[in-house]
């Protein structure tokens, strides 16, 4: 009898450690799997009082001078008076944009490193350079929406967009055009004006360059023939009387520039819009998002920055939330058509 109540009490005492450990198991499980499905989850509890702690940037991806560069500063100007924190400009220049948008999507997720994007975030993907693309950031906003412009020397010999499109047609590969990186938004522009025309679009060389500053530099200089940007980045060459645009690619005429025809008006179908707007990394906590929108919209609404747009001839059109994202992925998925169609896609 006492030998079976020793192993009685033996298998309750075995019982006992296996049942307190398979409980502490159970409970291990229960955490992990608490930890792992939370982690997923939108970070909306984070206090957007304590943001922002420390400097802003804005990575602007293309060179200064441009309208791009001009506009990312004048919105450091602004939101730094909102935030009441220093709000710095960064030119990170390359790659057909790649370098400032790759700079700007894998930063520390924290709100304090914002991207200028630009259109090219809806082409580069498609020509094969990266696969960076519109959903690789948090989206903030749209703000800006103008169409691209075909411009010449003021000297230039081609008075008319007619005398230039017959010398294209007839001297295939001479003439050299400029605005930005190889496949970046102007120089796609420039391969749909041309397709539209019923030409291969190495009937005009491209020249690559970091935006448009510069591309208008080397017009200028005698470099290249044409230069195809926005009409408000080359605000100051066109009033200087240094540069003359011949067409815009719009569906109306700018008011800013009414003597500009629009190519439809010109018998050429096609219409070809750049945008702006400010983004974030993947993973900034919701409330940080939402604090970045709400000062953004009070700074592009501001006189300041309306007036700042309206001098240059820039076009304010402020996009967010889901008519941001449909605006998104319209116009990657019209990028991706149009690269096709031209024949920029290798």
């Amino acid at each position: 009898m006492a030998l079976l109540r020793m192993v009685k009490n033996g298998i309750t005492h075995v019982n006992l450690k296996f049942l307190r450990r398979s409980a502490l198991i159970k409970l291990l499980c229960l955490c992990w799997v608490f930890l792992t499905v939370f982690s997923q989850l939108p970070l909306k509890a984070e206090n957007s009082d304590k943001y922002p702690s420390k400097e802003l940037t804005i990575i602007c991806p293309w060179a200064p001078g441009g309208g791009s560069d001009k506009i990312s500063r004048k919105l450091a100007e602004l939101l730094e008076e909102e935030l009441q924190y220093p709000v710095s400009v960064v030119n990170r220049t390359g790659g057909s944009g790649v370098v400032g948008f790759m700079a700007g999507a894998s930063a520390e997720p924290d709100g304090h490193t914002l991207t200028l994007i630009t259109a090219e975030i809806g082409t580069l993907y498609w020509m094969g350079i990266t696969n960076l693309r519109y959903h690789s950031f948090t989206n903030i906003a749209v703000f800006n929406i103008d169409p691209a412009a075909i411009i010449v020397r003021e000297n230039s010999k081609w008075k008319t967009l007619e005398e230039l499109q017959n010398a294209i047609i007839s001297r295939p590969q001479k003439l050299i055009a400029s605005g930005t990186a190889k496949g970046g938004i102007w120089d796609l522009f420039r391969a749909g004006w041309l397709d539209k025309l019923g030409i291969k679009e190495t009937y005009l060389r491209w020249y690559p360059s970091n935006g448009a500053a510069p591309a208008l530099n080397s017009l200028i200089a005698g470099h290249v023939d044409v230069v195809i940007c926005s009409l408000p980045e080359a605000a100051g060459l066109i009033a200087a009387g240094k540069v003359r645009p011949l067409a815009v690619m719009a569906a109306k005429r700018n008011p800013c520039y009414p003597k500009v025809p629009t190519l439809i008006e010109k018998g050429v179908n096609f219409t070809g819009y750049n945008f702006r707007g400010l983004a974030v990394p993947q993973g900034t906590p919701v409330a940080t998002v939402e604090k970045l929108e709400k000062c953004l919209a009070k700074v592009v609404k501001s006189p300041q920055f309306t007036e700042f747009m309206e001098s240059y001839g820039f076009n304010l059109s402020y996009l967010k939330g889901p008519k941001l994202n449909n605006f998104l992925k319209d116009r990657d998925r019209a990028f991706g058509r149009l690269i096709k169609q031209t024949g920029l896609l290798k």
